[in-house]
């Protein structure tokens, strides 16, 4: 990490990582009693209520701010809680989700016509020999669907990531907050559908304090203290000196699930994870470090 970053800024981000790194095995702990898209849409729900009291709408077209809702809320996290619910380790499921990053770069390739270049090949190379391993491999808490679920949630976050840099929005917090009133009437609606009303209703009957902290923590610490603190963060530091600390999320998760929920590591997924993250770290890191050789050599 950069020593331009000062100590207390570097122990928030490291509080930002970790939760939301740690936040994989608070969805677990949430799905023991919770439909998985139920569990998605009260997690909106929170983050909804108390910050529209608090922070304005954001300036963007209202079109723009349903599509980041849609895609986040109903995409990302309604098909993440889909494949945690007894379909992939929250372990690897912080891992898979990361080629989110991947997904991004391929929809601006698609959709803005932009570069890419050989050191982004590399890393995808590696990202996908990762996700291969994985594929090839199962401790008997990970199967095909649930890799393919959180492979399509990293495609949704992706497809978020293109609305929000689209919308340039001058408050991210308030543009997650906000776009949070246009997942929950859908994924409400899917739950109601797909998960039925006997399984909601015992679901929230079965719901204790454990289950309700884990949607407050989901809500409040994963999405606004999250997002509010990595924002500050990013406005008084270059990205190049904050961003390289996403990379701890799926080591925060691996470890998380490792420590708490006793999800075993051995070495196949070990592999994969130093080949995912390795992918991550050459994408991110690889513009930084010529840059500097650049300025050293000429």
């Amino acid at each position: 990490m950069p020593a331009t970053l000062p100590l207390r800024h570097l122990l928030l981000a490291l509080a930002v990582v970790s939760v939301w790194g740690s936040n994989f095995v608070i969805i677990r702990f949430g799905l023991d009693h919770l439909p998985p898209l139920l569990f998605a849409a009260l997690r909106f729900v929170f983050a909804l209520v108390p910050a529209m009291f608090l922070l304005p709408r954001p300036k963007v077209p209202l079109k723009n701010l349903a599509a980041y809702g849609l895609l986040v809320g109903v995409g990302q996290c309604g098909l993440l809680n889909l494949a945690m619910d007894g379909h992939i380790s929250p372990g690897l499921a912080s891992l898979v989700i990361q080629t989110q990053v991947f997904f991004t770069i391929g929809l601006s390739i698609l959709l803005a016509g932009e570069r890419v270049y050989r050191f982004q090949w590399s890393a995808l190379l590696l990202a996908a020999a990762g996700i291969g391993v994985i594929a090839a491999n199962s401790d008997g808490t990970t199967t095909p669907a649930g890799l393919a679920l959180v492979l399509l949630g990293a495609l949704a976050w992706a497809g978020g990531n293109i609305a929000s840099v689209r919308a340039r929005p001058d408050n991210m917090l308030a543009y997650v907050a906000w776009s949070s009133a246009f997942a929950i009437v859908p994924l409400l609606a899917l739950s109601l559908a797909l998960e039925g009303w006997q399984r909601v209703s015992q679901g929230l009957r079965d719901a204790g304090p454990a289950t309700w902290a884990a949607v407050v923590w989901q809500s409040w610490a994963n999405a606004l203290f999250g997002y509010a603190v990595w924002g500050w963060l990013l406005k008084r530091h270059p990205a190049a000196t904050v961003m390289p600390m996403a990379l701890l999320v799926p080591v925060f998760g691996m470890g998380a699930s490792a420590l708490w929920l006793g999800e075993p590591l051995p070495p196949w997924k070990l592999a994969a994870a130093a080949l995912v993250i390795a992918g991550l770290a050459l994408n991110l890191l690889w513009p930084l470090v010529r840059a500097r050789l650049l300025r050293h050599y000429g």
